[in-house]
């Protein structure tokens, strides 16, 4: 399947200033600002392109301020990279469909993974599961 590709001038036209620097040009988002999202079963989504990024049953509250997934809804629907600014290396994660930004991961989240996926609220949305 062939990654969504838009213009600069289009993901400008259809994202919010914030959307636009953190998810197109590796920004991040101030803590405690986008964190707001429903406590109800469902799952998030890429703000870009739709992309199923994380289930709602691997959300916790690591305090940190942004919200934070102990595992991706699949491996293949993100990409991990090395990520060496801001002088030290951490490993930034994407959207697999888009290259949207989306956060880091680092290794001190919960079990079962030992993973805390720290992402940028701005950078997805969530839909709701209304069967439950």
């Amino acid at each position: 399947m062939a990654k969504l590709k838009k213009t600069d001038a289009e993901w400008r036209s259809e994202l919010s200033d914030l959307a636009y620097k953190v998810t197109r040009k590796h920004g991040t988002e101030r803590p405690f600002s986008n964190d707001n999202f429903p406590k109800s079963a469902g799952i998030f989504i890429c703000k870009c392109c739709g992309e199923n990024l994380f289930d709602a049953v691997a959300k916790f509250d690591s305090g940190t301020g942004w919200p934070s997934f102990y595992e991706p809804i699949a491996a293949k629907n993100i990409i991990e990279k090395t990520d060496k600014s801001l002088f030290t290396q951490r490993t930034e994660v994407l959207c697999f469909n888009c290259d949207a930004h989306l956060g880091h991961v680092f290794n001190d989240g919960p079990q079962p993974t030992g993973l805390r996926y720290c992402m940028n609220g701005i950078a997805m949305e969530f839909k709701e599961d209304k069967s439950v």
